[in-house]
């Protein structure tokens, strides 16, 4: 049993480490922007043919400790990169020079945050089946807990720090739905 328990965490590990990231490329010719803490974007498997794009920042505070945020941006149909890139991530676009400059107050200063793109269509999320591109709320919700159930599999580790669910705009409708 211990080698068995050994080996699924070691498979977690590896798995974890080919969506890691360390740095934002540069767009100005300056050195790349380094991630100030363990970050990761792959995709979370809601269904056989249906995969939800995540970005994953752990906190620069305790990782074990800080509670998970997830982040989802509205629309319908917006991005939840636009959080990650405007407005709570370490790094963010200046708007008016078109270039990305460090953030004072990133959220990931004291939560660890996982921002989803939902559903399956927007940014880099995607379904392999006409159907999987069609949506209401509630299939919008169980696609996202499926998703929140792939994100603990990967990073098992997780599932002890409290949850929030968090978002803007149509999230309003996400976040209640999640939380239900």
């Amino acid at each position: 049993m211990v080698a068995f328990t050994f080996l699924m965490c070691l498979c977690t590990v590896l798995a974890n480490q080919a969506d890691k990231f360390t740095e934002l490329p540069s767009n100005s010719g300056d050195l790349p922007h380094q991630m100030p803490s363990d970050s990761y974007s792959g995709y979370l498997n809601v269904t056989d043919t249906k995969s939800l794009h995540y970005v994953f920042l752990s906190s620069q505070s305790d990782l074990n400790k800080d509670p998970l945020v997830i982040w989802f941006n509205g629309g319908p149909g917006c991005s939840s990169l636009l959080a990650f890139m405007q407005e709570t991530g370490p790094w963010v676009i200046n708007d008016g020079q078109a270039k990305i400059v460090q953030n004072p107050h990133p959220w990931n200063a004291k939560a660890n945050m996982l921002y989803i793109e939902s559903p399956a269509g927007v940014g880099f999320s995607w379904g392999g089946e006409a159907n999987d591109l069609k949506h209401y709320d509630y299939s919008q919700s169980k696609d996202a807990f499926a998703a929140l159930e792939s994100f603990y599999v990967k990073f098992p580790w997780m599932i002890k720090n409290e949850l929030f669910i968090s978002g803007e705009s149509y999230a309003g409708i996400y976040v209640p739905y999640l939380a239900w």
